[in-house]
């Protein structure tokens, strides 16, 4: 399994060779490090730890530091499941091997939207604006037969929206800038500008 970490940088559009524009997601992706090698028979299952972006020495933390050592100043560590016979050790660098025309499956976190209301956050219809009603355009109105005397589990209501873990399958890698280090990869992907993004293959 092919993977890679970048982050978002902006949409734009494309043309591809017969002339149309693809609408498309422009990813700044780096080389990787692995930091760590996980193996059934130690940690019960397969995966490497692998070190993304720079940061600041003084703002990592001891135990950190004392975890990547001299590897490199890492922003990011994250966790890729593998291969029981993958061949990966400490120190080791994974490049961008995605083509054109590759799928892909990114995941990333959504934008957050703070506390929002039923309509926007459900698309909720709201209530009639007429016979009399006054402030209710946008309530949730009835939640539930009454009697039970509690809210019932899995209720629609306003609450916090987005920040969530979002996985999208089955996308398209347009171009592949190498020099640029840069992923162009057709529609939209979860996230604001700067947002890290896995790429798996």
């Amino acid at each position: 399994m092919k993977f890679l970490l970048g982050k978002k940088e902006e949409m734009t559009q494309i043309y591809d060779a017969n002339g149309f524009a693809q609408p498309v997601t422009v990813l700044s992706v780096g080389d990787l490090v692995v930091t760590q090698v996980k193996t059934e028979e130690k940690d019960g299952y397969s995966a490497v730890q692998c070190g993304f972006g720079t940061k600041n020495s003084k703002n990592i933390n001891k135990p950190i530091r004392g975890h990547i050592k001299d590897l490199g100043d890492f922003r990011y560590l994250k966790e890729f499941r593998t291969e029981k016979d993958e061949t990966l050790s400490v120190g080791d660098t994974i490049s961008n091997t995605f083509q054109e025309g590759d799928k892909v499956t990114v995941s990333s976190i959504s934008k957050g939207k703070g506390f929002q209301g039923v309509v926007k956050r459900h698309g909720f219809g709201g209530g009639r604006r007429s016979h009399g009603q006054k402030h209710s355009e946008r309530e949730p109105g009835s939640i539930g037969a009454g009697g039970v005397q509690r809210v019932l589990k899995g209720t629609r209501m306003a609450g916090r929206m987005g920040s969530d873990r979002v996985t999208v399958k089955n996308l398209k890698v347009v171009h592949v800038d190498v020099e640029g280090n840069k992923l162009y990869i057709k529609g939209a992907i979860p996230g604001r500008r700067g947002t890290l993004v896995e790429i798996f293959g």
